[in-house]
């Protein structure tokens, strides 16, 4: 099975896609004029504007709900994973794929407020949305809810319930064997698996509203204190800061284990930890009831900056500094560095942990194994939302009864199948449907680009009414030349 996944990985990941991602975001911060730089500010004040309304969600909780998409196990793990496959170096193309991506993060939410839909008493939209409406492909549509569906719904939850898994068994112990019909797991990760399995039914059952509360709470909280962790050991460690840094730039471009191994795991991982172009973030974007699309487009841009340059630094900044890690070479068991034991998993929360750990005694990997709790958990949940979206946009096409009842029972599988299995097959399943999303994504919004600039006409006339000073944004789709955005229509006339 782990071979299977492996040789996939190796056509879907191609430098091909590499480069696709790299592209796409120099492609929009050009167009937009570095939307992601000249609107810091408004991003800001965008951030905190409450706007919820009775069908929508609030920009604050499109964005948490976001955040928990990418802020989980890719901030920990997925750190871990680029340094000790592609070696310090790795962190530099992650810092280059979040500053371009967040250009791309704009355009896709953009796109996802244009062309959003009301359903019942919530707003739906995504990707799929908006390849039918402004591609006019439907065909391509249903392709990528069905790609959305299969990764976020059985291939990406796995990862996150694993690495909670892992960081619960290194913390507290792995507890007995018992023999099941999945082989012999501890008892530890079973009890973990069906602990999660309970708490995720009792929310996802409540619907959209309740994931949003339970966002907005859980992960500014979490994030503010495992930035504030890093930053105590960051600041005990302060006189290797200038080393590291120097380290990273410089392994970037002659890195121990090539420069291409470098850029190919720092755009991987920085891929799947931001998602920027994966297409994941549109869901929670068309969410939020704004008076622009422009402006969750915004936020969404912001996003990028938090889960990878604040996020994501932070935790190689702490495996860096104490040396936490090894980088593993092209042969079996080879080492192009090595400063922890061979059986340590570079696919693991263990860096992480074994950083903290070294400075804060008795604190690291408890204290990873709670972070990746909240963080991974409230992933879960953004991953359910996102595929819950797409089974609704294939029930406007075809009959599908009880698909939703059938997509809760799917995940709530997969959730405790990834809990209690290997952490390389997890993550070789995840990247699979990572992989998937981004090339069916970013091909379609380069496409719509081309066929009609609608995520940068709304850039134009968002930024033409702030030089105005309107008191109330407004959108007018037909009169940008902006077709089938039917929601924003109706609310014109």
């Amino acid at each position: 099975m782990q071979n299977f996944v492996d040789s996939i990985n190796s056509v879907i990941w191609s430098p091909a896609l590499i480069y696709l991602c790299l592209a796409a975001g120099l492609f929009y911060s050009i167009t937009t004029r570095f939307v992601q730089v000249r609107h810091i500010k408004e991003m800001g004040r965008l951030l905190f504007t409450p706007n919820e309304s009775n069908k929508g969600i609030s920009s604050f909780q499109a964005l948490a709900i976001s955040l928990s998409g990418r802020v989980g196990t890719g901030n920990i793990a997925g750190v871990a994973a680029a340094i000790g496959f592609g070696g310090p170096g790795a962190v530099f193309w992650m810092w280059v794929v979040a500053f371009l991506g967040a250009a791309t993060a704009y355009t896709e939410s953009t796109l996802a407020q244009i062309y959003k839909e009301e359903d019942g008493d919530e707003f739906r939209g995504g990707p799929a949305y908006y390849f039918e409406k402004a591609l006019g492909q439907k065909w391509y549509a249903i392709v990528f809810a069905i790609a959305t569906i299969l990764a976020c719904g059985v291939l990406l939850p796995g990862i996150q319930s694993n690495s909670i898994g892992n960081a619960m068994a290194t913390a507290f112990g792995t507890g007995q064997l018992v023999s099941t019909g999945l082989g012999d797991i501890s008892s530890a990760k079973i009890i973990t698996g069906t602990l999660i399995c309970i708490v995720l039914a009792f929310i996802i059952f409540g619907g959209v509203k309740r994931i949003a509360k339970v966002t907005q709470v859980i992960v500014p909280f979490m994030a503010l204190a495992y930035i504030i962790i890093a930053f105590v050991i960051i600041l005990l460690n302060i006189e290797q800061v200038p080393s590291i840094f120097a380290m990273i730039i410089g392994d970037a471009f002659t890195p121990m284990a090539g420069v291409g191994a470098a850029i190919g795991w720092g755009v991987k991982r920085g891929v799947y930890s931001n998602e920027a172009g994966q297409g994941t973030g549109p869901h929670a974007a068309a969410a939020s009831n704004v008076a622009h699309p422009a402006q969750q487009g915004l936020v969404q841009a912001f996003s990028i900056y938090v889960d990878t340059l604040f996020i994501c630094t932070a935790t190689a900044l702490m495996i860096l500094i104490t040396g936490a890690y090894n980088v593993h070479g092209t042969g079996e068991g080879a080492f192009l560095v090595q400063n922890l034991t061979a059986d340590i998993a570079a696919n693991s929360p263990a860096f992480t942990q074994m950083a903290i750990e070294s400075t804060l005694p008795g604190i690291g990997k408890p204290f990873i194994a709670f972070a990746l709790l909240f963080f991974s958990f409230t992933t879960i949940l953004a991953y359910y939302y996102i595929a819950e979206t797409n089974v609704s946009y294939l029930k406007k096409t075809f009959k599908m009864p009880g698909a939703v009842f059938a997509l809760k029972v799917l995940v709530l599988g997969s959730v405790f199948y990834g809990t209690v299995k290997t952490a390389s097959l997890a993550w070789g399943l995840g990247d699979i449907g990572v992989g998937l999303m981004a090339w069916l994504n970013i091909v379609g919004i380069v496409l719509i680009f081309f066929m009609g600039k609608p995520a940068l006409k709304a850039l134009k006339d968002y930024e033409q009414q702030k030089s105005q000073g309107v008191a109330k944004y407004s959108f007018d789709p037909k009169k940008l030349g902006i077709k089938n955005a039917h929601y924003w229509e109706d609310k014109i006339k």
